[in-house]
């Protein structure tokens, strides 16, 4: 094979004749004919990107033949009715962009206690409507400090007190039977320091010494820490932890995470033996976790830099030829402007939507939808072929992630207004309606982010119809600005925070366990009574949900930005094939007035999806304090026969 970066059909030909010497794929059968069409078709990409990160090593050549004949290896042993649903899905790539899929996530031990007990819950996802399931980090992890499972000892064993890999293989598969796709997180930054590679580093074993950012001394982290952040201070100074013989291993979070060195091809192959064999356990969706520090280089932040881009890519190019309908989703909780560069079908297919679930709040807050208007008009509108995830609460803290630059053209100082957020979500604002708990609290700098469920932070703790309406409020936004709606499980119930999470061992010291609580059994049992804010909570969403399913124009991310001159009410239309969506939502506390000149752009009628009637707005629209509709409108002038909205 040559060494350039140019790739020529001999050398293509090359390793293909040695995945057909060294697996056992039988040429003329099904499975080799699939590997050769995808092969021919994404080994090219596969060169050029592996050839970037390690082109420069005289071992290249034979990192790359080895990589291809794992994944060779990983497609033979890939389950039949996996290579079914990938034909499928290969068929029609934008199945995650139905306006019918609703996510949901928790953790399998405090909503289920295990596996099997996930597995007893699908009638009541499919009651929900759940077609995607995100259960947080289950693998293997040093208890009772696992840093909530993102602290992986062991990619193919699940956490004993969970279930074992048996299990949740069964579990993919009765879930793939009812429509519902599993989700996990990657957590390929880093691994446990009690992973076999890392123990072997540990005891000085050189070749997995090369797994981690491993150094005799503080020479070189010293180098690196002049540009390198802190991320948990209180955890640890710096990026580095010692050993016990002396040297320093790079631990960007918790001491007891060791980031990966993908400078090593290496590591990069073994990482993708780990995705590929998740793939084949029937994992639909990989939630790649942190995937802003994955690549590290000395004079630079080691965050966002463009290799951390060319590694996504090349495991996605990995995936075609094995996987092929395996998904990414980003984790990225940085500068919005940086989130985007993650999202594209070589790379992240879906990623979450950090800035419009922290503008929600925002807009709650403040009772002015400005910001999260702007951020939808600017930031919104993503690659074809990709989807957000829309989010109105996860497993994680709330962190102000909008831009400041943004925040400054509508004449809010940054650092202000995020002092001012904090202050209100953990009660410390006169007349706040939330319920937070700090998380990283500075009260000096008045620096924190925000710990709670979305019940107690919208008042819930008080049984208010205010925050009834507040929660699904903030739902109607993320079901209906474009993406896969997902809720964090409980919260289509309104749990409230618990309080109590510091009495468990290992969180005493991590207030985002407060909205994390055991599952709430009375809560669930209350949902079919309507009369209760658990069953009012329960059937707007329920509602929600299908009202999307059967409003087309609602499929897909394409948004298009409506001013409706007034800042408590944020507006914005989903263009479908000939018609058109109007959503508007009111973030006051009072009634809000939508003009008729405003509206004018429309016809007289427009029909309200949830009431399914024909409403006049030729003469303008008042919405009830936190009050939200979806209306199909007609623009002026494109009535047809049949009607304005019908």
């Amino acid at each position: 094979m040559v060494e350039s970066a140019r790739l020529d059909h001999a050398s293509a030909q090359q390793v293909l004749s040695s995945v057909a010497e060294q697996v056992d794929l039988q040429k003329g059968s099904r499975d080799w004919a699939d590997f050769e069409r995808r092969f021919d078709r994404h080994f090219p990409d596969l060169f050029r990107l592996f050839h970037s990160l390690y082109g420069s090593r005289p071992d290249f050549q034979d990192q790359l033949a080895s990589l291809v004949i794992e994944t060779a290896r990983s497609w033979k042993e890939r389950p039949t009715d996996l290579k079914i649903k990938d034909a499928e899905r290969e068929g029609s790539g934008d199945w995650f962009q139905s306006n019918r899929m609703l996510g949901g996530v928790c953790y399998v031990d405090r909503y289920a206690a295990d596996l099997d007990g996930i597995q007893a819950r699908i009638p009541y996802f499919k009651e929900l409507g759940l077609t995607y399931l995100h259960l947080m980090p289950l693998f293997l992890a040093p208890e009772p400090f696992s840093d909530g499972g993102y602290a992986v000892s062991s990619y193919r064993e699940v956490n004993p007190k969970l279930g074992t890999m048996e299990q949740l293989r069964g579990l993919a598969s009765q879930l793939r039977a009812n429509g519902i796709s599993l989700v996990v997180d990657f957590i390929f930054n880093h691994t446990s320091n009690e992973h076999e590679w890392a123990r072997k580093a540990d005891a000085g074993d050189p070749r997995y010494s090369d797994y981690y950012w491993i150094f005799p001394d503080r020479t070189m982290p010293d180098a690196f820490e002049q540009n390198v952040r802190e991320i948990f201070p209180e955890d640890h100074p710096g990026s580095f932890v010692p050993l016990p013989d002396g040297r320093w291993v790079w631990a960007t979070f918790h001491t007891y995470q060791w980031d990966l060195n993908y400078s090593n091809p290496e590591v990069f192959r073994a990482m993708a033996g780990e995705m590929l064999f998740l793939a084949n356990q029937g994992v639909d969706i990989l939630r790649m976790d942190a995937v802003a520090f994955i690549w590290k280089r000395l004079g630079t932040t080691c965050e966002n830099l463009p290799e951390a881009h060319t590694l996504l890519q090349a495991f996605n190019a990995v995936c075609r030829l094995a996987a092929p309908s395996l998904l990414f989703k980003s984790e990225a909780i940085v500068h919005p402007d940086e989130v985007a560069l993650y999202i594209d079908p070589a790379e992240c297919q879906l990623s979450y939507n950090p800035l419009q679930m922290a503008l929600i709040w925002e807009a709650l807050a403040t009772r002015d939808a400005s910001l999260l208007s702007q951020a939808l008009e600017r930031r919104h509108n993503i690659p074809a072929g990709t989807s957000w995830v829309n989010y109105v609460r996860s497993h994680d803290d709330i962190g102000w992630t909008f831009a400041d630059e943004d925040a400054a053209e509508l004449g809010i100082n940054g650092f202000d207004h995020r002092r001012f957020l904090n202050s209100f979500y953990v009660n410390r604002f006169p007349g706040s309606f939330a319920r937070g708990v700090p998380f990283q609290d500075n009260p000096r700098t008045g620096d924190c982010r925000i710990s709670g469920t979305t019940a107690s932070l919208c008042g819930l703790e008080d049984g208010s119809a205010e925050a009834i309406r507040r929660i699904l409020l903030a739902h109607s936004v993320a079901f209906s600005t474009g993406g896969i709606p997902l809720l964090y499980l409980g919260d289509e119930v309104g749990q409230l925070n618990d309080y109590d999470y510091a009495l468990e061992a290992g969180h005493e010291a991590d207030s985002r366990w407060v909205h994390r609580p055991q599952f709430p059994a009375e809560r669930y049992a209350n949902r079919t009574d309507p009369s209760t804010p658990e069953g009012a909570i329960f059937a707007g969403l329920r509602r929600m949900t299908a009202v999307r399913a059967a409003t087309p124009e609602l499929a897909g991310t394409r948004l298009v930005p409506f001013a409706t001159n007034n800042p408590a009410v944020l507006g914005y239309q989903r263009p479908g094939d000939g018609s058109l969506i109007l959503a508007l939502a009111n973030f006051s506390d009072g009634p809000a007035v939508l003009s008729a000149e405003t509206l004018s752009g429309f016809e007289a009628v427009a029909r309200d999806l949830f009431s399914d009637d024909d409403v006049r707005i030729d003469e303008g629209v008042v919405l009830r304090p936190q009050d939200y509709v979806w209306l199909r409108v007609v623009p002026a002038g494109q009535a047809g026969a049949g009607g304005a909205a019908g």
